[in-house]
Formats: structure tokens, C-alpha cells, sequence
């Protein structure tokens, strides 16, 4: 089917362009012969969840049925390029399937032995880490997760997961196999070992301190602050303040300072992407609510989806809307960068099908 897209068409944040046809699956801007289907409406690249977990619930590994409809609840909402930061799942099989969105892996979590989410990560010690660095490196599509901090149930609070010089190690295997290394950090102690290694990305990071973040802009290190999922960081420390009230009160003051650290790290020029942390315990369908809490921190609307979709894309390598690009769109009733609310009913077109 030839789609007719009458635009206007936000080939980037401020670039705007009249039309453009879906043929055979691609995007051109060259008109067709024969019949269209016109296609009325403003026209966004597909979106990017960049930390989800296909694959995974809050225990663990889940059957295929629920890990397909993950990608489907992500499809609905217009998340149509997946950065799966971490699965316990083989979820291969998505790739084949034409009507579910794009993704790319990270292998699954490496963590420390009981410092993790039970179920979730591989759980090994520090002179195990690059051995399975290099496993997970081959297992994904050009990525490794770590895990960087957890609590520490001996001085009860978040501390870091791995010495320097093992962490160090660790990010060199992963770049030896082309690999680009990202790391869950909450807390503040262990960044600066981070930023030693080399690693490429930080997940979360709502302990970043104002006077390292010219260093992680420098650096080019991307963040992904999951403010959806930091959300939930109150009920977190409720549950544990029994017992480890240290932490507790470590969570709520990351939680309180969440906008600002995130305000920060735009002022600062640290790249932003967007991310909900869905599959661990959060439902799947919540890039949009990501946008809004990206402009409760400051961003301009313009900047939030700028984080989800063009530059996004371009960070893991996939086209937005550019000639032959796989057409991998949303069509809209209003233009997203006066309106997010126009995101919450989109019309998605998936390898030039409308779904």
C-alpha cells in the first residue's frame, strides 16, 4: 500500500517539510505514480523507549505471550524503537515479526551477588564480571547493562557494586567487541569510577553532583532518568525504612531532588533520552508520561520529544524520517511541540503499514 502523508512533516526539532509517501514500506519525498492513501495529519517520527525491559516482570523471566504484549503495549502508545536495558528473556523471535516495534538489546543485567532484583541479572562476583561482560556484549545488539550501585544490606544504604579497577576491565572487554557499556546508578559514590572506565551511558543517575556533570557532557555520556520510575522511590523507601532506615531516607532525597538533578543535567548539555524503566515492575505504554514529567523538570516540549525521538534514534543508530528510511511514524491531529497532549491518540504506521 502507498501511503500519502500530507503533512507537515517534522524531519527534525525545528525542520518541517510540506508531504511525503510511504511506498513499499519506505519513506521518500518523491511523489509516486498511482494511487496513495491520503494520510492527513502532523507526522513524528516513531517514539524510543530508551530503558524498557522486554521480557521480564517483576520476578523474572516471563512466557512469550506477556512479552508480546509489552511490545504491544508499546506499539499503542507510539514507542516503536525499544531499548531493552537488560532481559532475562530470549526475545529474538520479535525481530521476524513485522507488526511489533524495533529493538535493541543489552544482553541481560550483570550485578552483584544479592544486589539486585531477584531473578532479573546475572548474579556474580567481581573476577566474574569480564568474562560475562564479553558474553552479554555478544548476546545483544551493541550494548552491556550493569548494574553499578545497590543497597548494601551490611551498612544499609546504596553503595557501589564493583571495584574500580574490575569495573575498569570490564567497560575495555565490552569496547574490544564494539560494544557501548551502560550502568544503573542511584547514588553518587562510585560515579567518578564510572566516568574512569569509560562507560557510556548511566541509567537513572538522580545522584549525579552538579560539579561532575561538566565531566559527564564532556565525556558525552548519555542519561536516561526514568523519572517515571523514580516515582515510585516514596513506596520504596516506606518499604524499607523498617529495617534500613538509612536508605530509606538516601531514596526520598534522590525522589525530592529528581526535576532538579534533571534540570541540571540539560543546563549542563549532558545528552537526555527518554525512558521508563517498564517490564521490571512498571506496565509498558508509558513513554508519554515520560515526555510530561521531561518538561516538569524544565524541558521544552520540544527538547522531551527531541529526547524520544530524533536524537534518540540517531543515538542507537536508526533513521528518523529521512529518504528510504523504514516508515516507522505517527501521524498526529496537532503539532507535538505546542501540544504533547496530541501524543496521547496517535495513528501509527509500523514498516509502512498503518496498525
Amino acid at each position: 500500500m502507498t501511503l500519502h502523508l500530507t503533512g507537515p512533516i517534522l524531519i527534525g526539532p525545528d525542520e518541517v517539510v510540506g508531504q511525503a509517501w510511504v511506498v513499499g514500506g519506505r519513506l521518500t519525498f518523491s511523489k509516486p505514480s498511482g494511487v496513495a492513501t491520503t494520510v492527513p495529519g502532523w507526522v513524528l517520527p516513531g517514539m524510543v523507549d530508551a530503558h524498557c525491559h522486554v521480557g521480564i516482570g517483576p520476578h523474572g523471566q516471563v512466557p512469550d505471550e506477556v512479552s508480546e504484549a509489552q511490545a504491544l503495549a508499546d506499539r499503542a502508545v507510539g514507542a516503536l524503537l525499544l531499548r531493552d536495558a537488560g532481559s532475562a528473556s530470549e526475545t529474538r523471535w520479535i525481530d521476524d515479526r513485522e507488526d511489533l516495534p524495533r529493538i535493541v538489546r543489552a544482553g541481560r543485567h550483570l550485578a552483584r551477588t544479592r544486589r539486585y532484583l531477584r531473578g532479573l541479572a546475572h548474579e556474580i562476583e567481581p573476577e566474574d564480571l569480564v568474562e560475562h561482560v564479553r558474553v552479554e556484549a555478544r548476546r545483544g545488539d551493541g550494548w552491556v547493562k550493569l548494574v553499578g550501585d545497590w543497597i548494601d544490606r551490611s551498612t544499609g544504604d546504596l553503595a557501589p557494586c564493583w571495584p574500580a579497577d574490575v569495573l575498569a576491565a570490564g567497560v575495555a572487554a565490552a569496547h574490544a567487541l564494539g560494544a557501548r557499556v551502560t550502568v544503573h546508578q542511584f547514588g553518587a559514590d562510585g560515579l567518578e569510577d564510572l566516568l574512569d572506565a569509560g562507560v557510556d551511558g548511566i541509567e537513572h543517575g538522580t545522584g549525579l553532583p552538579l560539579d561532575l556533570l561538566g565531566r559527564v557532557a564532556a565525556a558525552g555520556v548519555a542519561v536516561v532518568p526514568t523519572l517515571v520510575n523514580i516515582a515510585t522511590f516514596p513506596g520504596i523507601a516506606d518499604r524499607g525504612a523498617a529495617k534500613f532506615p538509612r536508605y530509606a531516607a538516601h531514596m526520598r532525597a534522590l525522589h525530592a531532588r529528581r526535576h532538579d538533578n534533571v534540570a541540571a543535567l540539560h543546563e549542563a548539555g549532558v545528552p537526555l533520552f527518554a525512558g521508563t524503566d517498564a517490564g521490571s515492575v512498571l506496565p509498558h505504554g508509558l513513554i508519554v508520561d515520560e515526555l510530561h514529567e521531561l518538561v516538569a523538570a524544565g524541558l521544552s516540549r520540544t527538547a522531551a520529544l527531541d529526547a524520544a525521538t530524533w536524537s534518540a534514534r540517531s543515538w542507537l543508530g536508526h533513521d528518523s524520517l529521512v529518504e528510504g528510511a523504514s516508515a516507522d511514524l505517527l501521524v498526529l491531529d496537532g503539532d507535538p511541540r505546542t501540544d504533547l497532549g496530541v501524543l496521547r491518540r496517535p495513528r501509527v504506521v509500523l514498516r509502512g503499514r498503518l496498525v
